[in-house]
């Protein structure tokens, strides 16, 4: 496969309804595609996960269009990839550039989904996914009063999410957790606090173990591993670490410290399937679940995410939530939906271009450009 060249589209998407967290809200997809062809007339598109603002990571789409344009797409152009071990090398050929990972896992993505275009194997295939369907939790954004909490996690239950999720921070935990147990009794529950938390909030964040939490995701900053170590001793709750986690490495010495007895990944905040994989490899190795984590992508992200938890090591249930989760309409079609409640299938997807609706993204695009040789 030879890179002829890489297009960039910038897409605002309406969403559903306001999703909230402890960092904000989103009510609109600022969405960024990157788009690859081949000499041989393959595609391959790739959400990158990068927002307005730098609230989840220093990443923006600003930034992100800047690096992807003047940096690494011009560094995969004219360059032939024969195998997928070959694609294992694409961060080396970034490897220069420091940081800006969901600009590079945006690119690396694409990559991979054009060389599946172009040999007609699937990508889970590609990187050695085994499950034929994937089960699927919902992630719940802070809610107004808890009242509305309890109603939409019932419906969420109705339709057969395998696990809920819980977005908290300081003043909206402990009483929504408590009426949530109250109301469903024992279902699989877990938090996310995105950062919302310090040490010196420990005898609060001991409370959490009331309620047999399935874990409590990065609760601590976004860049620490020593605190959340010392956390971790404190509690019964399994942490779960998610913006801690930028690569292999940084699993291996949470893992070491004991920070963690669970890992989120995110493809994008980690720099694409290659180092996804080597944590898969990590984690394996140490005994620790995996799951995948979700970005409120569109079907092109969500894709790319299903064939990714076709790993053996995620074993719990990610945050893939079918597409009518999150849009009145997605890019793709047919859109991700269930096969049964609660699981979605694992198909032979031979890039995700042959499920994209190119009239909807024009319909939505506000920006595009192309990088030649």
């Amino acid at each position: 496969m030879k890179i002829k060249s890489i297009q960039l589209r910038r897409l605002h998407l309406p969403m559903k309804e306001p999703f909230r967290t402890s960092f904000g809200v989103e009510s609109e997809k600022d969405v960024i595609l990157v788009e690859v062809q081949t000499e041989a007339g393959a595609v391959g598109f790739s959400e990158c996960v990068t927002s307005s603002e730098p609230l989840y990571s220093e990443e923006t789409n600003g930034t992100a269009w800047h690096m992807i344009r003047d940096f690494f797409a011009p560094k995969v152009l004219d360059t032939e990839f024969h195998t997928p071990a070959e694609l294992l090398t694409v961060g080396d050929k970034l490897h220069s550039f420091k940081g800006n990972r969901m600009a590079k896992a945006a690119v690396e993505m694409a990559l991979w989904d054009a060389y599946a275009n172009e040999t007609q194997i699937p990508l889970h295939q590609l990187i050695g996914g085994e499950k034929t369907e994937i089960a699927v939790g919902i992630s719940v954004g802070i809610q107004p009063t808890t009242d509305a909490l309890v109603k939409k996690v019932n419906g969420y239950l109705q339709q057969g999410f395998q696990r809920i999720k819980v977005k908290v921070k300081p003043g909206y935990d402990l009483e929504p957790l408590a009426a949530l147990r109250r109301e469903f009794g024992d279902i699989p529950l877990m938090v996310d606090a995105n950062s919302a938390y310090r040490l010196k909030d420990l005898s609060h964040l001991r409370e959490f173990d009331g309620f047999g939490l399935m874990m409590m995701e990065q609760p601590l900053a976004n860049d620490d591993l020593v605190d959340h170590a010392r956390l971790q001793k404190e509690l019964q709750t399994p942490i779960c670490l998610d913006e801690s986690i930028h690569s292999a490495e940084d699993a291996r010495k949470a893992i070491e410290l004991g920070a963690c007895r669970i890992i989120n990944v995110k493809v994008g905040r980690i720099g694409g399937f290659a180092e996804a994989l080597r944590i898969h490899g990590v984690c394996q190795d140490a005994g620790i679940p995996l799951w995948c984590g979700g970005m409120l992508e569109t079907g092109i992200g969500r894709l790319h995410n299903v064939a990714l938890t076709t790993l053996p090591g995620f074993t719990l249930p990610g945050d893939t939530a079918p597409s009518a989760r999150y849009f009145e309409q997605d890019l793709i079609e047919p859109e991700v939906v269930f096969s049964r409640p609660g699981f979605l299938p694992v198909e032979d997807v031979l890039g995700v271009a042959s499920r994209l609706r190119m009239e909807r993204v024009e319909k939505w695009q506000v920006d595009a450009e192309t990088v030649n040789k």
